[in-house]
């Protein structure tokens, strides 16, 4: 099989050295069609130079590619089995007509709760959408979509054996919408430092929860890539997760990342149906599902519990379970593959 897996313009290098969530999973695509025995080829100019050496890079776009051209004889003649791109292409018109000109699959996972497809996108066959949670699903519903946990990778990421870990992280984009200050209230309930992984995204954010933030239990840590990421999560005796309450999480690469490492997942949730249920089950971590209209307090209390509930679990259980679970190569054929 020949599969191309496609860039898109953007401000995150292909992969990225640290956040970047759909140039991640694009890049664990193409790791795990190559260990599934996939010839891959890496599509734009996005994708590092430096991945030449080991893989074969050519930097076209479809959407750029003008009829008739030599460049669309020459993506034509190259017989591509499976294209796997990022969920807005099947609806933008420059892509997709070269796509048809091609005799080939295309596969991509829904990463975004709100963007709308052109109704034609996606027949459930040909053109085919993934989606992480029955939420998802419910959401996308007109567009035929096929369940499945999406894996992301980042460069030099790879796993070393689970540890115990001390302490607790969170690690994402650090906004409202991700919520981290719920997090860090638990963790003082616990009397438990907690160390704050990523990005800053909204500093209006940060400044409203100044008090919590800046208390003496909570640790910044910034935006980390490679094995110094791993090693954050690795190390850390559970991962504890939020969002806010109107937030609908697309598909959240931090279940993944987590459960590989080996460390436990302390998951709030809003409601049910979310991919936290998805990604994790009674080995793996612990769910607390609090109702929305309940305060922020009451919130970090039962997320308090969670974390407790969820330290005790085997962190090397956690491993081999989300090695198997996210494993690249088992999601590249879930989405390489032709429903009946």
């Amino acid at each position: 099989m020949l599969v191309g897996v496609c860039d898109f313009p953007g401000s995150y290098a292909f992969p990225p050295a640290g956040y970047g969530g759909i140039e991640r999973w694009l890049w664990a695509v193409a790791v795990g069609a190559r260990a599934a025995g996939a010839d891959v080829h890496l599509l734009g100019p996005g994708w590092l130079a430096d991945l030449e050496n080991d893989w074969v890079r050519k930097p076209v776009r479809l959407e750029d590619i003008t009829p008739g051209s030599l460049a669309e004889r020459d993506v034509r003649d190259t017989k591509y089995d499976l294209l796997v791109v990022g969920h807005e292409y099947p609806s933008l018109p420059a892509w997709t007509r070269t796509w048809n000109a091609l005799d080939c699959d295309v596969a991509t996972f829904q990463h975004s709760p709100v963007f709308q497809h052109a109704t034609t996108a996606f027949d459930g066959r040909r053109s085919r959408l993934y989606c992480y949670s029955p939420e998802m699903i419910e959401r996308y519903a007109d567009h035929r979509p096929i369940p499945e946990l999406a894996v992301h990778l980042g460069l030099d990421e790879e796993e070393p054996p689970a540890t115990a870990g001390r302490d607790l992280v969170w690690l994402g984009r650090v906004d409202a919408e991700k919520a981290p200050h719920l997090a860090v209230r638990a963790a003082q309930i616990l009397g438990r430092r907690i160390r704050v992984v990523g990005p800053v995204f909204d500093h209006d954010y940060v400044q409203s929860h100044a008090r919590l933030f800046d208390a003496d239990h909570v640790e910044w840590i910034g935006e980390l890539g490679g094995p110094a990421k791993t090693a954050a999560i690795r190390d850390a005796s559970v991962f504890v997760y939020t969002y806010a309450r109107t937030y609908v999480e697309a598909g959240a690469a931090v279940f993944g990342e987590s459960l590989r490492a080996g460390t436990p997942m302390a998951a709030l949730a809003w409601r049910t149906g979310t991919c936290a249920e998805a990604a994790l089950c009674d080995q793996t971590g612990a769910i607390t599902v609090v109702d929305p209209d309940e305060d922020d307090e009451t919130a970090a209390q039962r997320l308090a519990l969670a974390i407790e509930q969820a330290e005790t679990l085997d962190h090397r259980q956690v491993q081999e379970i989300g090695q198997h679970r996210f494993d690249p190569a088992r999601h590249f054929l879930a989405m390489a593959s032709r429903s009946c």
